[in-house]
């Protein structure tokens, strides 16, 4: 195998690592989206419920809930812009592993004429 064509293997295997992490992050920011979600709404129905100290702490309530739906918004924004590096892993995954099976399959072309090479020149030898 040339060098050009195990550089690139070598950079498709780090590519695939890359896209691996954004995905990873991607899914991990929605996770904590999600999670703050389930927060605001589980703290808006304690707000309501018997026994609650909503009454006396209003404000409280108030403040943990908006908090917990700006925690949500910001990992959103966090998600969508991992979502676009994923992207852009994604695009230069793709773009080096037609690179490497270019170079795998010139590679291959050469050994092949080397082999005929090799075989005309034995048989013109013999002749």
């Amino acid at each position: 195998m040339a060098p050009r064509t195990q550089r690139l293997k070598k950079l498709v295997k780090v590519q695939e690592q890359l896209t691996a992490l954004h995905e990873m992050r991607h899914a991990m920011h929605l996770a904590a989206s999600a999670a703050a979600k389930r927060d605001a709404e589980e703290i808006a129905a304690g707000f309501d419920a018997p026994g609650s100290l909503s009454a006396l702490f209003p404000d409280v309530y108030n403040r943990r809930i908006s908090d917990a739906l700006a925690r949500a918004d910001e990992e959103n924004g966090k998600a969508s812009a991992e979502a676009a590096q994923l992207a852009s892993a994604t695009a230069r995954t793709n773009i080096v592993e037609r690179a490497y099976r270019q170079a795998r399959r010139a590679d291959e072309r050469h050994m092949e004429e080397r082999t005929l090479l090799d075989l005309i020149e034995q048989q013109q030898t013999r002749g």
